[in-house]
């Protein structure tokens, strides 16, 4: 995600501020800006996510009085929201800060929701058609939302925000970079026509590419580091069929209305890529093609088995209908001619039809044949004959088709000759296998180096043993010959399949020419030496793939297009991905399943027709497939929310911003983090499912929470019987870093105790602690009411480890009772781990930045914790909250209001200058 700019308070100047900055939008944050609002001056309220109110908007009720905490904070919410003094930076991170006392210079980056907030109304209409769920980070990833979300209903501001990660491994993968996440959720959706529409708007050929691509996507499929990848390019191929099925494809008028006309010279894979994008674009193309039939290799090359025609010329259709016109039996020789016709820019796709040759003795003998022509003729419909004995020559695709269309001929025996090994093919393996299930033999690390004849006729080749050295420039390790180790086959017909090459002669021969002799090109906009005169697909690069060369067409539309507009070819591209670290794709939860398997025509099917051998998913396999989707993304690009909203308030273009603020005072509210209750594996959180934490628990027992306030077993959503409480999890404990006492810990478990009892009288409620500290105004008196009134049951033991009883239905805690000594054991339906609070993340900014010190605990460190509670050691930076140590809620409040005071003396020294 990029950066678009970076914008300047009102205030900035050589002279100190009177404005403050607050960051961390929770009880204290929010208690501190409206105290120093309220005093008249201006005040940034920071939060770096999209609301303000902190984890007390997750909490029910808040201890000793049992008030319910929506009760206490929903009014503060509105009255922040309302104050004209108060400016809010939710979604937002402190990047920098430099200066002092009343004159700070803080970096904020805004991240974007995606959302415009002065159009979003918060009505939710976006919510509705958005195919994405993922856990729900404020339900503690109990309950579910979709990728556009508000985190709760009270949420301030409310302006919804789409969850985005970054670029998905699998768009980023494909040349053409199909949106895989988008399409596979409207599938998983059973919104066919749409998942098909995100296809088409990337590339022209959903289904034949769903045949012939070598799915680059699947192989950086994040599914695959579950179980296995998804199987990407069937499901848009099954997308395509399903389509043809059930209705015809009828195409978008064409609104052709430019005047610019544009030719194209080749109807292979790339030039109908331009042509179609650029009539989409309003112009008029045409395109020209020397053979009889367009489709260039897609026709000529690939055999039927693999892709019918009758899909290729339905897809060719559709490109006509937008209004391109493609004129057959055309051999153009110079585009300049064209040019001189009226044609404001050309297009060369004219591919590389020439066959590279072995440059051994005996390549000129009868029977040797090259896989371009062979290929060429078989699918033309001409008589092909071959021997009973042959060997193809070469490892990729088309050495892969030319043997199997050879087994299909009538070969006895078809063997691959391959100089490296099988891991090294670069044929798609899917391919390989079918091969090698149809009979023909694979012969690894073998050379040809002479073809054997008698009487000009081919009867065998001589090849010598390979072996693996280092690697080349392609990354593969390079073959090196064996010496003494030549032997011989006996053969009839040989087909070499080691390469393409461009004609020598042909329109691309007007422009600058490389040592190969492809056009010289700019890789990026794909403009030849010659002005107007673009190139792209295999008359670049050689053999190359199809949807390489669909990506290079739609490039070159672009860049015509621009060209034609006098637009700057290169301005924002090539577009920047931001791919997501893989350690950062959510996989919890996930349930293992199986690849689907392509059905395929029986063994006995495919060697006596040309029938297509992968016959397709049925629906319902298809639509299961699609739902193995991880959602690396979140937010899948699907653009349904654009649809739905009535406001034109959703742009998924829309960048991160940057701010640039002069304040005279910083105070710190930055919150908490809970002790990851994970590290004390013997205490089965994440293993059983009965085992929860406290903050789980908030939600399940709250009324705005994911079972609407019934707490609940997680394993069989049952009303628990018996509950266990354990305190001091990651707390007092020198063993894991924390030696120091959470203060809060005590207090908010015996309030969960308590609400349970309220909740379900009859349950069995035990607190297991090692001490009471019931320090705060009230806490004794909630200790006491919550044994003698509610009947809780208080156990001072040590709590050693947690396991499922032996019917796996309840959890047994074994624990050591300190009240006489001895190890006991007691059963429980649900145990709820209480964690202890933990410095929050970010504060090490703070402190090499501004020279805040962190004491030995990680947090800020106070000048004087009696004199000066709230001063860090850097005037003009306050502490509260939690950013300095443990609080509850009321002194986390007493204490917004005393930064503010101290943050307010400084500003108004800065007024009186």
């Amino acid at each position: 995600m990029t950066v678009e700019k970076a914008s300047k308070s009102s205030t900035t100047s050589k002279k100190g501020s009177t404005e403050a900055l607050v960051v961390g939008g929770g009880v204290a944050g929010m208690q501190a800006a409206l105290d120093i609002a309220d005093q008249g001056f201006r005040v940034y309220l920071l939060e770096k996510t999209p609301s303000i109110g902190g984890r007390m908007a997750m909490l029910d009720k808040t201890f000793p009085t049992l008030d319910c905490s929506a009760c206490i904070l929903t009014p503060r919410l509105s009255e922040v929201a309302r104050h004209p003094k108060i400016e809010l930076l939710s979604y937002s991170e402190v990047q920098s800060v430099r200066g002092k006392a009343g004159d700070f210079h803080v970096r904020v980056k805004k991240k974007t929701r995606y959302i415009d907030p002065d159009k979003c109304s918060g009505c939710g209409d976006c919510v509705a058609p958005c195919p994405v769920e993922v856990p729900n980070e404020f339900d503690q990833r109990i309950g579910f939302r979709k990728a556009v979300y508000v985190p709760f209903p009270q949420a301030t501001p409310n302006t919804f925000t789409i969850h985005k990660k970054g670029d998905v491994a699998c768009k980023i993968a494909c040349p053409a970079h199909v949106n895989g996440q988008g399409f596979l959720a409207l599938m998983a959706d059973q919104k066919h026509e749409l998942a098909l529409k995100i296809v088409r708007d990337a590339i022209p050929f959903p289904g034949t590419l769903g045949r012939v691509c070598p799915a680059m996507c699947e192989r950086n499929c994040e599914r695959a580091t579950v179980d296995e990848s998804i199987s990407i390019r069937n499901a848009h191929r099954w997308l395509a069929d399903y389509e043809r099925l059930h209705k015809a494809y009828t195409a978008e008028p064409p609104v052709i209305d430019k005047t610019e006309k544009v030719a194209v010279i080749g109807a292979g894979p790339a030039g109908l890529s331009c042509a179609e994008r650029l009539a989409k674009l309003g112009y008029p193309v045409t395109v020209y093609e020397t053979k009889e039939k367009p489709g260039g290799l897609l026709r000529y090359g690939i055999p039927e088995y693999r892709l019918p025609r009758n899909i290729l010329d339905e897809e060719i259709s559709m490109i006509e209908d937008l209004g391109v016109k493609i004129e057959l039996g055309q051999k153009i020789k110079s585009a300049d001619s064209l040019m001189k016709k009226g044609f404001k820019s050309v297009f060369i796709a004219t591919g590389a039809p020439v066959s590279s040759k072995l440059r051994i003795r005996g390549e000129e003998t009868e029977g040797v044949l090259h896989a371009l022509e062979f290929l060429d003729k078989v699918n033309s419909g001409e008589e092909t004959r071959i021997g009973r004995h042959v060997a193809i020559i070469g490892g990729g695709n088309a050495a892969i088709d030319a043997a199997r269309v050879a087994r299909r001929l009538g070969a006895h025996e078809v063997t691959i000759i391959y100089r490296r090994s099988r891991k090294e093919m670069p044929a798609i393996h899917t391919e390989v296998e079918d091969a090698l299930e149809e009979g023909i033999q694979l012969l690894e690390l073998a050379n040809p180096v002479q073809i054997l004849q008698s009487r000009g006729e081919v009867v065998g080749i001589k090849c010598i043993r390979m072996k693996l050295g280092e690697p080349d420039e392609s990354g593969r390790r390079r073959p090196v010959p064996i010496p003494e180790t030549k032997f011989s086959l006996q053969l009839d017909t040989i087909i070499t399949a080691i390469g393409q090459r461009v004609s020598p002669e042909g329109p691309h021969t007007e422009v600058e020419l490389t040592s190969w002799g492809t056009p010289e090109f700019d890789e990026v906009t794909f403009q030849t030496s010659v002005a107007g005169i673009f190139a792209g697909g295999d008359v670049l690069t050689g053999g190359g793939l199809v949807v390489d060369a669909v990506a290079h067409g739609h490039e070159a539309a672009e860049s015509i297009h621009r060209y034609l507009r006098g637009l700057d070819l290169t301005e924002g591209r090539p577009h920047e991905f931001k791919p997501i670290p893989s350690e950062e794709v959510g996989r919890d939860g996930i349930v293992l399943a199986p690849r689907a398997k392509m059905p395929k025509l029986t063994l006995n099917q495919r060697l006596n027709s040309f029938q297509e051998v992968e016959k397709g998913f049925e629906e319902r396999i298809a639509i299961e497939e699609a739902g193995r989707c991880i959602e690396c993304g979140v937010c899948s690009e699907c653009l349904q929310c654009v649809e739905a909203c009535t406001r034109d308030a959703i742009d998924h273009d829309m960048k991160d911003d940057l701010v640039d603020l002069h304040v005279g005072a910083v105070v710190l509210a930055t919150g908490y983090e809970l002790f990851d209750v994970k590290e004390y594996p013997r205490f089965g959180y994440h293993e059983y499912e009965n085992v929860i934490n406290a903050l789980e628990y908030e939600r399940l027992i709250n009324a705005s929470g994911p079972t609407h306030g019934h707490v609940i077993r997680l394993s069989d959503g049952k009303v628990p019987q018996s509950i266990g409480f354990v305190q001091c999890v990651g707390a007092r404990d020198v063993t894991m870093g924390v030696p120091y006492c959470s203060r809060v810990c005590c207090m908010y478990g015996i309030k969960n105790a308590v609400m349970a009892k309220e909740h379900y009288p009859d349950v069995d409620v035990t607190i297991y602690y090692t001490d009471i500290r019931s320090f705060g105004k009230g806490f004794e008196e909630f200790y006491q009411m919550a044994k003698r009134r509610f009947g809780v049951n208080f156990v001072r033991g040590r709590v050693a480890e947690i396991s499922e009883s032996v019917d796996g239905d309840n959890l047994l805690i074994r624990f050591e009772n300190i009240e006489d000594g001895f190890l006991s054991e007691a059963e429980h339906d649900l145990i709820v781990l209480n964690p202890g609070i933990q410095p929050p993340e970010g504060l090490e900014l703070f402190e090499e930045q501004l020279g805040v010190s962190i004491d030995d605990e990680g947090y800020i460190e106070v000048q004087h914790v009696f004199l000066q509670p709230v001063d860090s050691k850097i005037p003009g930076v306050y502490v509260c909250g939690c950013a300095d140590g443990p609080k509850d809620i009321p002194d986390s409040v007493t204490a917004g209001s005393a930064a503010a005071m101290r943050a307010t003396i400084v500003l108004s020294k800065e007024a009186e200058k």
